[in-house]
């Protein structure tokens, strides 16, 4: 299926789009996924044969063969596992990766007690003894796309709205968002407004019909919005239909209603994942749709247990003062040998349901 989020998120309502929307991040840098089932075993018993004490950079330097004062006081570069990782992969940052991945899959855990440290679960268990298909995403190359980004903004030609009233909302939002103390795309994103600019919602209501916008958003930042447009429509006499494309006021998805649900009980999403046949990777992207759209979510029980509470305020605070959403510019800004991509994402989520939702 098409992993564009305009898509997904359509599908949700029960509608179509015949094609990607193309300017989702989706879109725009499709993460390059690969079968990681030997990876995760290999990473999970490295865990286990260095008892479960050290951090996830002493793993990976174990599953590479690496020397240094901590490996060989210990004497991992006696373990079995030692070394061999360099037959997947000679590159640190993939075994990073495949660690937090395991992480955020419910396979390892970090220790409560012990910052930094990280321990297998049950879960990690299970999979050594009856491993399972486990599909991994790639890192990023994180300056490469941000690169591209910029270069596609300066070349990016407006089409199918109103070019105009498009830079009328972006001005708006920024005038808004300064008086609200908050970054400017909290309120709407820019493929938010460009709908805006093509089907020229003129009171609350209709405003709920443009992707991204919920009840709540349109309730708590709606009102100037469709003020403008309205007197913009009526100073550059426009005619627009009588009525905006209505999109299902019945939410047809099951699978986002249960996912709502299951995290207003505090479930782990391991389980909401297992418990519907989907990966963690896949229950992520789901949860990210169901935020945009508009709901809030509280995931703060489960992110305490896998992003280390300085992190999780160091990332807060960058989205509280950053002029765009983007992982990749996060990760950047952040520093990606400090933070992964998984927990800016779940940071994200966090940030958006509390300050936009």
């Amino acid at each position: 299926c098409s992993s564009c989020r305009r898509r997904q998120l359509l599908h949700y309502f029960g509608e179509h789009l015949d094609k990607d929307c193309g300017f989702c991040d989706n879109c725009r840098h499709p993460k390059e996924k690969f079968n990681g089932t030997e990876h995760v075993g290999l990473a999970l018993r490295a865990v286990v044969q260095t008892e479960a004490r050290f951090g996830l950079d002493h793993i990976a330097q174990v599953l590479l063969g690496l020397r240094n004062p901590h490996i060989d006081s210990y004497g991992h570069d006696g373990l079995p596992v030692y070394g061999q990782g360099k037959a997947l992969s000679g590159d640190m940052q993939v075994w990073l990766s495949v660690l937090r991945q395991c992480l955020l899959n419910g396979l390892l855990a970090k220790d409560i007690d012990a910052i930094g440290l990280i321990h297998i679960t049950d879960n990690g268990i299970d999979f050594i003894e009856n491993p399972v298909p486990m599909t991994l995403i790639k890192d990023h190359d994180f300056e490469a796309e941000m690169q591209e980004e910029e270069d596609e903004e300066k070349t990016q030609q407006a089409a199918g709205h109103d070019e105009a009233l498009f830079t009328q909302l972006k001005e708006l939002r920024k005038q808004v968002a300064k008086q609200k103390n908050l970054p400017p795309y909290v309120l709407f994103q820019d493929p938010s407004l460009k709908e805006m600019a093509t089907t020229y919602p003129q009171s609350l209501h209709e405003l709920t019909h443009i992707s991204g916008v919920g009840q709540g958003k349109a309730q708590k930042f709606g009102a100037p919005f469709v003020a403008a447009i309205k007197k913009y429509v009526e100073d550059n006499e426009i005619e627009t239909a009588a009525d905006v494309i209505i999109k299902s006021t019945v939410n047809r998805s099951k699978l986002k209603i249960y996912i709502i649900q299951q995290i207003d009980k505090k479930m782990d999403l391991t389980g909401i994942a297992r418990s519907q046949g989907i990966t963690m990777a896949d229950l992520m992207e789901e949860i990210e749709h169901i935020c945009y759209s508009g709901t809030r979510l509280n995931l703060a029980y489960y992110i305490q247990d896998v992003v280390d509470e300085d992190k999780q305020e160091e990332i807060y605070d960058y989205f509280m003062t950053a002029t765009t959403d983007n992982i990749a510019a996060a990760v950047l800004a952040l520093g990606a040998d400090d933070f992964s991509e998984e927990e800016v994402r779940l940071v994200r989520i966090k940030f958006l349901s509390e300050v936009a939702n």
